[in-house]
């Protein structure tokens, strides 16, 4: 049943979890901190693309019914470049975007505020009718798994910013645009293993994304020593 108590838990399920991962990735740029109300913003405009998202991920169902391989693409590519969007019109374009290791902060926040939401939705369902193990397990394996998902695929167009931040507009603008397809490329692929594979595929594609999440250490390490 449908009422507040039920809201409130898949809220909670939902958002505590990405803000512990927000709070992990922004002691990465503790000497130079972002101030707190941007990263606020950047990360309610991540849940508030959620919905966006859905209206559009709605209409390719339509015209593509069932979990069709373009199905699948097209619905990476719309959450990318609203995360990415997000990103942008939070931190990004503000003037405290001014050191290398911004810009992959500010799509991390974008990308946890999405899956703030995104989680919660999952949680919702079976809260409704009251499998509170199916949510318990549905937000654990979120947690570990499509959570750090979007981080990674988020934090590959952050890292191509961050290092060409202090390149020409037209060489931000083609790193930015190779880092979204290689976004699109993992966060698809990481997509099409869980749905083909099974628990091969699920196990493959967790491991990739444990991958990205060191990579995406070294990058922010990287990215500190980048010089004018």
């Amino acid at each position: 049943m449908i009422n507040f108590e039920t809201a409130a838990y898949a809220l909670l399920g939902g958002v505590l979890p990405a803000l512990i991962w927000l709070a992990f990735w922004l002691r990465e740029d503790y000497k130079n901190p972002e101030p707190k109300k941007l990263i606020l913003e950047t990360f309610l405009l991540g849940m508030g693309a959620v919905f966006i998202v859905l209206v559009f991920q709605k209409a390719v169902d339509h015209l593509f019914p069932g979990m069709t391989l373009i199905a699948v693409l097209l619905w990476v590519i719309i959450e990318e470049i609203f995360k990415l969007m997000a990103a942008f019109f939070g931190g990004l374009k503000s003037t405290e975007d001014n050191e290398p290791i911004d810009p992959i902060i500010y799509m991390i926040t974008a990308a946890l505020g999405f899956v703030a939401l995104e989680n919660t939705l999952f949680i919702f369902e079976p809260l409704i009718v009251e499998n509170i193990t199916t949510s318990v397990i549905t937000g654990n394996l979120r947690f570990i798994g499509a959570s750090l998902l979007h981080v990674v695929s988020s934090g590959i167009i952050g890292v191509a910013l961050a290092f060409s931040f202090y390149k020409s507009r037209t060489k931000r603008l083609i790193f930015t645009s190779i880092a979204l397809v290689l976004a699109i490329v993992f966060h698809s692929g990481f997509n099409l293993a869980i749905i083909h594979w099974n628990i091969s595929g699920t196990m493959l594609a967790f491991g990739l994304v444990w991958i990205g999440v060191i990579l995406l250490l070294w990058a922010f390490e990287k990215a500190k020593t980048i010089a004018r």
